[in-house]
Protein backbone atom coordinates (compact mmCIF):
# COMPACT_ATOMS: atom_id res chain seq x y z
CA UNK A 1 0.00 0.00 0.00
CA UNK A 2 1.31 3.41 -0.97
CA UNK A 3 1.67 5.60 2.12
CA UNK A 4 3.00 8.76 0.51
CA UNK A 5 0.88 11.92 0.48
CA UNK A 6 1.27 15.60 -0.38
CA UNK A 7 -0.02 17.93 2.31
CA UNK A 8 0.67 21.61 2.98
CA UNK A 9 2.48 21.69 -0.34
CA UNK A 10 5.13 19.13 0.64
CA UNK A 11 5.62 15.37 0.44
CA UNK A 12 5.03 13.15 3.48
CA UNK A 13 6.63 9.74 2.91
CA UNK A 14 4.01 8.25 5.22
CA UNK A 15 1.23 9.54 7.49
CA UNK A 16 2.92 8.81 10.85
CA UNK A 17 4.41 11.66 12.90
CA UNK A 18 5.62 11.87 16.48
CA UNK A 19 3.39 13.97 18.73
CA UNK A 20 4.41 17.09 20.62
CA UNK A 21 5.77 16.59 24.11
CA UNK A 22 6.83 12.98 23.58
CA UNK A 23 10.00 13.30 21.51
CA UNK A 24 11.55 16.53 22.78
CA UNK A 25 13.26 18.09 19.79
CA UNK A 26 14.29 14.71 18.42
CA UNK A 27 17.88 14.47 19.70
CA UNK A 28 17.46 11.76 22.33
CA UNK A 29 15.02 9.61 20.38
CA UNK A 30 17.23 9.76 17.29
CA UNK A 31 19.80 7.62 19.10
CA UNK A 32 17.37 4.67 19.37
CA UNK A 33 14.86 5.13 16.53
CA UNK A 34 15.11 6.03 12.85
CA UNK A 35 13.27 9.33 12.78
CA UNK A 36 14.01 9.79 9.10
CA UNK A 37 11.73 6.82 8.33
CA UNK A 38 8.73 8.73 9.68
CA UNK A 39 6.51 11.26 8.01
CA UNK A 40 7.63 13.88 10.51
CA UNK A 41 7.46 15.04 14.10
CA UNK A 42 6.15 17.83 16.29
CA UNK A 43 8.59 19.27 18.81
CA UNK A 44 7.81 19.86 22.43
CA UNK A 45 6.07 23.17 23.05
CA UNK A 46 8.22 26.30 22.99
CA UNK A 47 7.45 29.35 25.13
CA UNK A 48 9.02 32.81 25.14
CA UNK A 49 10.95 32.21 28.37
CA UNK A 50 12.52 29.00 29.70
CA UNK A 51 10.19 26.93 31.87
CA UNK A 52 11.17 24.42 34.53
CA UNK A 53 7.77 22.76 34.46
CA UNK A 54 5.63 21.33 37.23
CA UNK A 55 6.83 19.61 40.42
CA UNK A 56 7.56 15.86 40.40
CA UNK A 57 6.16 13.32 39.99
CA UNK A 58 5.13 14.39 36.50
CA UNK A 59 3.98 11.04 35.10
CA UNK A 60 1.72 8.32 36.50
CA UNK A 61 0.85 5.04 34.81
CA UNK A 62 -2.75 3.81 34.82
CA UNK A 63 -4.43 0.75 33.34
CA UNK A 64 -4.64 1.53 29.64
CA UNK A 65 -3.52 5.11 30.09
CA UNK A 66 -0.94 7.55 31.33
CA UNK A 67 -1.33 10.78 33.27
CA UNK A 68 1.19 13.56 32.88
CA UNK A 69 1.68 17.04 34.23
CA UNK A 70 4.90 18.25 32.65
CA UNK A 71 3.98 21.91 32.75
CA UNK A 72 5.44 22.76 29.34
CA UNK A 73 9.05 22.47 30.51
CA UNK A 74 11.29 23.79 27.72
CA UNK A 75 14.48 25.84 27.28
CA UNK A 76 12.69 28.88 25.84
CA UNK A 77 12.68 30.70 22.52
CA UNK A 78 16.30 31.86 22.44
CA UNK A 79 17.84 28.45 23.20
CA UNK A 80 15.51 26.72 20.75
CA UNK A 81 16.49 29.19 18.04
CA UNK A 82 20.20 28.91 18.83
CA UNK A 83 20.56 25.18 19.51
CA UNK A 84 17.48 23.10 18.72
CA UNK A 85 16.47 24.41 15.29
CA UNK A 86 20.03 24.02 13.90
CA UNK A 87 20.09 20.40 15.14
CA UNK A 88 16.77 19.73 13.43
CA UNK A 89 18.01 21.37 10.23
CA UNK A 90 21.20 19.31 10.20
CA UNK A 91 19.70 15.95 11.16
CA UNK A 92 16.03 15.84 10.14
CA UNK A 93 16.03 17.61 6.78
CA UNK A 94 14.36 14.62 5.09
CA UNK A 95 11.18 14.75 7.23
CA UNK A 96 8.61 17.40 8.04
CA UNK A 97 8.93 19.08 11.41
CA UNK A 98 6.35 21.28 13.10
CA UNK A 99 7.36 23.40 16.09
CA UNK A 100 4.79 23.35 18.87
CA UNK A 101 4.12 26.77 20.40
CA UNK A 102 2.59 27.70 23.76
CA UNK A 103 2.17 30.84 25.84
CA UNK A 104 0.28 32.71 28.55
CA UNK A 105 -1.16 35.26 26.13
CA UNK A 106 -1.94 35.75 22.48
CA UNK A 107 1.05 38.07 22.27
CA UNK A 108 3.39 35.35 23.53
CA UNK A 109 2.22 32.88 20.91
CA UNK A 110 2.79 35.51 18.24
CA UNK A 111 6.23 36.36 19.65
CA UNK A 112 7.46 32.76 19.56
CA UNK A 113 6.26 32.29 15.99
CA UNK A 114 7.79 35.58 14.90
CA UNK A 115 11.05 34.71 16.66
CA UNK A 116 11.40 31.36 14.87
CA UNK A 117 9.84 32.12 11.51
CA UNK A 118 13.06 33.33 9.94
CA UNK A 119 14.95 30.10 10.70
CA UNK A 120 15.41 27.24 8.24
CA UNK A 121 14.95 23.56 8.94
CA UNK A 122 11.29 23.07 9.81
CA UNK A 123 7.98 23.10 7.97
CA UNK A 124 5.53 24.93 10.18
CA UNK A 125 3.97 25.50 13.57
CA UNK A 126 1.44 23.71 15.75
CA UNK A 127 -0.31 25.97 18.25
CA UNK A 128 -0.84 24.20 21.56
CA UNK A 129 -4.07 25.93 22.54
CA UNK A 130 -5.38 23.16 24.75
CA UNK A 131 -2.81 22.01 27.30
CA UNK A 132 -4.78 20.93 30.41
CA UNK A 133 -1.85 20.52 32.80
CA UNK A 134 -0.14 23.89 32.77
CA UNK A 135 -1.14 25.78 35.92
CA UNK A 136 0.74 28.84 34.71
CA UNK A 137 -1.75 29.67 31.98
CA UNK A 138 -4.63 30.43 34.33
CA UNK A 139 -8.28 30.43 33.32
CA UNK A 140 -9.59 28.39 30.43
CA UNK A 141 -7.27 26.94 27.81
CA UNK A 142 -7.48 29.03 24.65
CA UNK A 143 -9.21 26.19 22.79
CA UNK A 144 -12.17 26.33 25.20
CA UNK A 145 -12.57 30.10 24.82
CA UNK A 146 -13.76 30.82 21.25
CA UNK A 147 -12.82 34.54 21.19
CA UNK A 148 -9.34 33.72 22.54
CA UNK A 149 -8.99 30.93 20.00
CA UNK A 150 -9.92 33.25 17.14
CA UNK A 151 -7.74 36.09 18.40
CA UNK A 152 -4.67 33.90 18.84
CA UNK A 153 -4.90 32.08 15.51
CA UNK A 154 -5.46 35.37 13.68
CA UNK A 155 -2.52 37.04 15.43
CA UNK A 156 -0.16 34.17 14.65
CA UNK A 157 -1.36 33.97 11.06
CA UNK A 158 -0.06 37.49 10.55
CA UNK A 159 3.42 36.45 11.67
CA UNK A 160 4.05 33.53 9.31
CA UNK A 161 3.24 32.10 5.92
CA UNK A 162 4.31 28.61 7.00
CA UNK A 163 1.74 25.84 7.48
CA UNK A 164 -0.13 26.46 10.72
CA UNK A 165 -1.81 23.72 12.76
CA UNK A 166 -4.10 24.29 15.74
CA UNK A 167 -4.23 21.59 18.41
CA UNK A 168 -7.61 21.32 20.13
CA UNK A 169 -8.77 19.73 23.36
CA UNK A 170 -11.06 16.68 23.61
CA UNK A 171 -13.27 18.50 26.12
CA UNK A 172 -14.18 21.37 23.79
CA UNK A 173 -18.00 21.53 23.95
CA UNK A 174 -18.32 21.57 20.14
CA UNK A 175 -15.07 20.44 18.56
CA UNK A 176 -16.42 20.77 15.04
CA UNK A 177 -17.25 24.43 15.63
CA UNK A 178 -13.85 25.03 17.25
CA UNK A 179 -12.07 23.47 14.27
CA UNK A 180 -14.11 25.61 11.91
CA UNK A 181 -13.21 28.78 13.83
CA UNK A 182 -9.51 27.88 13.71
CA UNK A 183 -9.59 27.35 9.94
CA UNK A 184 -11.61 30.51 9.37
CA UNK A 185 -8.95 32.52 11.20
CA UNK A 186 -6.15 31.10 9.07
CA UNK A 187 -5.20 27.64 10.34
CA UNK A 188 -4.08 25.29 7.56
CA UNK A 189 -5.05 22.21 9.57
CA UNK A 190 -6.18 21.00 13.00
CA UNK A 191 -4.68 18.43 15.34
CA UNK A 192 -7.18 16.36 17.32
CA UNK A 193 -6.86 15.76 20.22
CA UNK A 194 -4.76 16.88 23.16
CA UNK A 195 -4.85 15.03 26.48
CA UNK A 196 -8.02 14.89 28.58
CA UNK A 197 -7.94 16.66 31.97
CA UNK A 198 -7.89 14.18 34.84
CA UNK A 199 -7.05 13.58 38.48
CA UNK A 200 -5.66 10.44 40.15
CA UNK A 201 -5.75 10.17 43.96
CA UNK A 202 -3.74 7.72 46.04
CA UNK A 203 -6.20 6.27 48.59
CA UNK A 204 -3.40 5.56 51.09
CA UNK A 205 -1.96 9.06 51.19
CA UNK A 206 -5.12 10.87 50.03
CA UNK A 207 -2.84 12.91 47.80
CA UNK A 208 -2.71 13.22 44.02
CA UNK A 209 -0.39 10.90 42.13
CA UNK A 210 1.02 13.89 40.24
CA UNK A 211 2.99 16.64 41.89
CA UNK A 212 0.85 19.35 40.33
CA UNK A 213 -2.43 17.59 41.20
CA UNK A 214 -4.44 17.45 38.00
CA UNK A 215 -2.91 16.44 34.71
CA UNK A 216 -3.63 15.17 31.23
CA UNK A 217 -4.77 11.65 30.39
CA UNK A 218 -3.33 10.00 27.28
CA UNK A 219 -2.81 6.51 25.89
CA UNK A 220 -5.29 3.87 24.65
CA UNK A 221 -8.06 5.08 26.98
CA UNK A 222 -8.19 8.32 24.97
CA UNK A 223 -8.33 6.76 21.52
CA UNK A 224 -12.10 6.46 21.08
CA UNK A 225 -12.51 10.08 22.15
CA UNK A 226 -9.94 11.22 19.61
CA UNK A 227 -11.45 9.20 16.77
CA UNK A 228 -14.89 10.64 17.53
CA UNK A 229 -13.44 14.17 17.53
CA UNK A 230 -11.85 13.65 14.11
CA UNK A 231 -15.10 12.31 12.72
CA UNK A 232 -17.04 15.26 14.14
CA UNK A 233 -14.58 17.84 12.80
CA UNK A 234 -14.47 16.26 9.36
CA UNK A 235 -17.99 17.49 8.73
CA UNK A 236 -17.00 21.08 9.51
CA UNK A 237 -13.65 21.63 7.76
CA UNK A 238 -12.02 20.71 4.47
CA UNK A 239 -8.54 21.38 5.86
CA UNK A 240 -6.23 18.48 6.78
CA UNK A 241 -6.88 16.84 10.15
CA UNK A 242 -4.10 15.20 12.14
CA UNK A 243 -5.38 12.51 14.50
CA UNK A 244 -3.65 11.86 17.82
CA UNK A 245 -4.53 10.03 21.01
CA UNK A 246 -3.93 6.42 22.03
CA UNK A 247 -2.34 5.17 18.80
CA UNK A 248 -0.27 2.07 19.54
CA UNK A 249 -0.77 0.01 16.37
CA UNK A 250 -1.49 0.26 12.66
CA UNK A 251 -5.13 -0.60 13.35
CA UNK A 252 -5.36 2.32 15.80
CA UNK A 253 -3.93 4.68 13.19
CA UNK A 254 -6.40 3.38 10.61
CA UNK A 255 -9.33 4.21 12.87
CA UNK A 256 -8.29 7.87 12.76
CA UNK A 257 -7.71 7.74 9.01
CA UNK A 258 -11.10 6.16 8.34
CA UNK A 259 -12.70 8.85 10.52
CA UNK A 260 -11.14 11.55 8.34
CA UNK A 261 -7.55 12.19 9.43
CA UNK A 262 -4.94 12.30 6.67
CA UNK A 263 -2.00 12.20 9.09
CA UNK A 264 -1.63 10.77 12.58
CA UNK A 265 0.65 11.42 15.54
CA UNK A 266 2.06 8.84 17.94
CA UNK A 267 2.71 10.01 21.48
CA UNK A 268 2.38 7.95 24.65
CA UNK A 269 3.27 4.70 22.86
CA UNK A 270 6.80 6.07 22.37
CA UNK A 271 7.39 6.03 26.12
CA UNK A 272 6.85 2.27 26.24
CA UNK A 273 8.57 1.62 22.90
CA UNK A 274 10.72 4.36 21.34
CA UNK A 275 10.36 2.57 17.98
CA UNK A 276 6.57 2.37 18.15
CA UNK A 277 6.03 4.90 15.35
CA UNK A 278 8.47 3.07 13.05
CA UNK A 279 6.69 -0.19 13.74
CA UNK A 280 3.33 1.39 12.92
CA UNK A 281 4.64 2.64 9.55
CA UNK A 282 5.82 -0.84 8.62
CA UNK A 283 2.58 -2.51 9.67
CA UNK A 284 0.41 0.04 7.89
CA UNK A 285 2.09 -0.88 4.65
CA UNK A 286 1.75 -4.60 5.38
CA UNK A 287 -1.91 -4.22 6.38
CA UNK A 288 -2.82 -2.58 3.09
CA UNK A 289 -0.74 -4.93 0.99
CA UNK A 290 -2.40 -7.99 2.51
CA UNK A 291 -5.79 -6.56 1.53
CA UNK A 292 -4.75 -5.43 -1.91
CA UNK A 293 -5.32 -1.73 -1.14
CA UNK A 294 -3.14 0.32 -3.46
CA UNK A 295 -3.13 3.72 -1.75
CA UNK A 296 -3.86 4.82 1.81
CA UNK A 297 -5.56 7.95 0.49
CA UNK A 298 -8.56 5.80 -0.48
CA UNK A 299 -9.12 5.11 3.21
CA UNK A 300 -9.22 8.74 4.39
CA UNK A 301 -12.74 9.46 5.60
CA UNK A 302 -14.01 6.06 4.40
CA UNK A 303 -15.77 5.33 7.71
CA UNK A 304 -19.03 3.55 7.01
CA UNK A 305 -18.26 2.84 3.35
CA UNK A 306 -18.19 -0.76 2.16
CA UNK A 307 -14.77 -1.58 0.62
CA UNK A 308 -14.94 -1.32 -3.16
CA UNK A 309 -13.24 -3.50 -5.72
CA UNK A 310 -11.43 -0.51 -7.24
CA UNK A 311 -9.50 -0.10 -3.99
CA UNK A 312 -7.90 -3.44 -4.69
CA UNK A 313 -6.52 -2.73 -8.15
Amino acid sequence: MRLEQTRFGVRFSNPVLLAAGTCGFGEELASVADLTALGGLVTKSVTCEPRLGNPAPRVAELPGAMMNSIGLANPGLEVVRRDKIPWIRDNLASINVFVSVAGHTTEEYAAVVEGLDGEDGFLGFELNLSCPNDSGLGGLPFALDPPALQRTVAAVRQKTERPLLVKLAPNVPDIGAAARLAVQEGADGVTLVNTMPGLVIDPETRLPSLGAGKGGLSGPALRAVGVAAVHAARGHVDAPILGVGGITSAEDALQYILAGACLVQVGTASFADPRAANRIVERLSEWGSRRGIADISTLIGAYGLVPQEDERT
